[in-house]
């Protein structure tokens, strides 16, 4: 049996930190888990991948020690068994705008009887024989919360069993919601949605943003690098330096 270590976390309330990883690249997963992530969100919604990469990748984040998740491109009922089956232990579903589209993402993400999962993991030899055992409890299922139908619907998405938690996208939210980041619109629906998430014994996540606050006042599921950023931000640092 695998333990699925940041939700064991999560549940605990202690905060798990990921990275979301986007270049298709095998070896920026790597790179990200030996910097100390608890997991890796390896997203297939706005990222390159292949579906051949994205078993090399979940089989490389496993193997050096943290925890592979991912992001599919929307909800749909083949696209969630195929990233389960090629070896995500977490997902994040995009644009769940209602409770609805919150009990489709929980019936593709689990077996019978606890949800409707098509049986064939092709890709998760690596946690064992006894896969099909644990999974429907190991697996961690965040929705995301980014739009202003789905701040109006957070409670009733919320309350579906089979969701764990949220991720919340500051920045479509912000879109959707015709009002810019930070403003006090937008900050009170993030907390509407923490508070809702508290309520209901849910884990609360949230993408990117003022991590110490978030952390401070309860966010436990966070992506807080990618794969991406830093490359860009030490180029831009030599660049300035040498320029000087």
């Amino acid at each position: 049996m695998v333990i699925n270590t940041v939700k064991k976390m999560m549940l605990e309330g202690k905060p798990a930190l990921g990275a979301s990883a986007g270049l298709n690249s095998t070896l920026a997963c790597e790179t990200l888990v030996q910097a100390g992530y608890d997991f890796i969100l390896v997203d297939d919604q706005h990222g390159l991948w292949e579906p051949s990469t994205l078993v090399a990748a979940f089989h490389s984040i496993y193997y050096g020690g943290s925890i592979p998740m991912a992001r599919v491109r929307r909800n749909d009922f083949g696209l969630i068994g195929a990233m389960l089956d090629r070896g995500a232990l977490g997902l994040v579903i995009p644009l769940v705008n209602n409770a609805d589209d919150a009990r489709a993402a929980a019936h593709a993400t689990r077996f019978p009887p606890r949800g409707g999962r098509s049986y064939g993991p092709y890709a998760c030899t690596i946690y064992g024989a006894d896969y099909a055992d644990w999974i429907n409890d190991q697996v961690f299922l965040a929705v995301q919360i980014e739009s202003k139908e789905a701040i109006q619907n957070v409670e009733e998405i919320m309350s579906v069993d089979g969701i764990d938690g949220c991720w919340i996208g500051p920045n479509d939210l912000s879109r959707s919601m015709g009002v810019p980041m930070g403003s006090p619109a937008h900050v009170a629906a993030i907390y509407k949605t923490l508070e809702v998430c508290k309520k209901l014994g849910k884990i609360p996540g949230i993408a990117f943003g003022d991590m110490p606050k978030y952390l401070k006042d309860g966010f436990l599921f966070v992506t807080v690098g990618d794969d991406r950023s830093p490359i860009e931000a030490a180029g831009r640092a030599i660049i300035r330096q040498l320029r000087a």
